[in-house]
């Protein structure tokens, strides 16, 4: 993809290396955390302990996230974003490896909080530095393709659960993301810190002046990613156990059903990424989650196998639909001396508000079913969430750099 904007060609080779960097390691960051959806009910019988114990990991990890947010966002603010993203990249790396070499449950139960501090400072880091580098014409479409690299992720470890699970057990699963790691790492080198970060940069009396002037845009950020996040989150993690549990799904199909999931996120945050750019962010959002709304008892009801890949893959298509315009939304939204902290920061927040929906529909589908839990509230949160987008603010387009 050309970034045509980009004034000479040392910046379009800046923003595709910035792009690059915060898309591969968001698609790590997701490949480690879906590892875990994948391999619940391997770990918990490994462990001796049940399926809600082992997804009250999930829940810590992305109760921790806020922690990386707001450590590594200040940073980011003040030295710079392609330091602390190769900072933060080589931290949660670490302690994914680690994961496959934990020998008890309270040790497996401590790596995934201290992962969760390294994911929480993914996401803000990157996308700043992806999004500063890019043209404004193209953020739209390149803020769905930077976001989708979490679906990537998915997909991935839904191919590691078909290919290594089987034949070297969960350990292994996480042991193949240090060399995309690495690779991430190198790319982060090649980098240069965006001509928006140099202009934005502030003393830190200043900076704290803006982060009180701005709480009340910090707020509607939060409540717009828990929304967000409860979606996510909601329509994902459980979804390979509520697979494998009620639909007595073997773990190739259930790998294969998930994996084909992805590629429809990845189309949907690409096309409705596009579409906010022509249609405006806060429209294109609200409409992928009415129709998500509308498929749901597709989604969760049928039990065929080809009908349940359809449900799937439009389901996700149009969750990861709506996540594709959020980069591009929240960080026009952010003050430039925030950029760093502010979106970063409001994302995990919303994901520490959310983190309770895996562990609670993990409760639920034990005493009821899968299908009414995740049915249920994904028809309560997908309102949320188009109600909470079209109450808020919109910025598609603003500039990031002085004339």
């Amino acid at each position: 993809m050309t970034l045509k904007n980009a004034v000479t060609p040392e910046a379009r080779s800046n923003a595709r290396y910035a792009l690059a960097a915060g898309f591969l390691g968001w698609t790590l960051d997701a490949f480690d955390f879906f590892v875990v959806v994948f391999v619940l009910s391997a770990v918990a019988k490994g462990f001796g302990r049940s399926i809600p114990a082992i997804a009250l990991t999930l829940t810590v990890t992305l109760a921790m996230r806020p922690v990386g947010a707001f450590a590594f966002g200040l940073l980011a603010d003040h030295y710079g974003r392609r330091l602390v993203l190769l900072a933060n990249v080589a931290f949660f790396s670490l302690m994914e490896v680690m994961s496959g070499l934990a020998q008890s449950y309270t040790q497996f139960f401590l790596l995934r909080l201290l992962y969760g501090i390294g994911m929480g400072g993914n996401w803000g880091v990157g996308a700043s530095l992806a999004m500063e580098s890019a043209p404004p014409k193209w953020r739209g479409i390149l803020s769905g393709l930077l976001q989708e690299g979490y679906a990537l992720g998915n997909v991935l470890a839904a191919i590691a659960y078909y290919t290594i699970f089987p034949r070297w057990g969960w350990r292994a699963m996480f042991f193949v993301g240090a060399a995309p790691g690495l690779v991430t790492m190198l790319l982060c080198l090649r980098v240069q810190d965006p001509q928006a970060w140099q202009e934005s940069r502030t003393d830190w009396t200043t900076y704290r002046r803006a982060i009180f002037k701005n709480s009340r845009l910090f707020l509607y950020l939060v409540a717009l990613m828990a929304a967000m996040n409860f979606i996510s989150h909601g329509t994902q993690d459980l979804y390979p156990t509520f697979l494998q549990r009620q639909r007595h799904l073997d773990v190739n199909a259930t790998a294969l059903i998930t994996g084909l999931s992805m590629i429809g996120a990845i189309l949907g945050g690409l096309m409705i990424g596009h579409f906010s750019d022509r249609m405006g962010r806060r429209r294109a959002m609200v409409c992928a989650e009415l129709l998500g709304m509308a498929v749901v008892p597709l989604w969760i009801m049928a039990t065929n196998p080809p009908l349940i890949l359809l449900g799937a893959f439009i389901m996700q298509f149009m969750v990861q639909g709506a996540w594709g315009v959020i980069p591009a939304h929240i960080n026009e939204l952010s003050p430039p001396q925030l950029r760093g902290f502010f979106p970063g920061f409001a994302y995990q927040l919303g994901v520490l508000i959310a983190s309770s929906v895996g562990y609670i529909e993990a409760l639920l589908g034990e005493h009821f079913s899968y299908s009414i839990s995740m049915g249920s509230l994904a028809v309560v949160v997908l309102c949320l969430g188009a109600v909470v987008i079209a109450a808020g603010p919109e910025a598609k387009g603003v500039p990031f750099v002085r004339a």
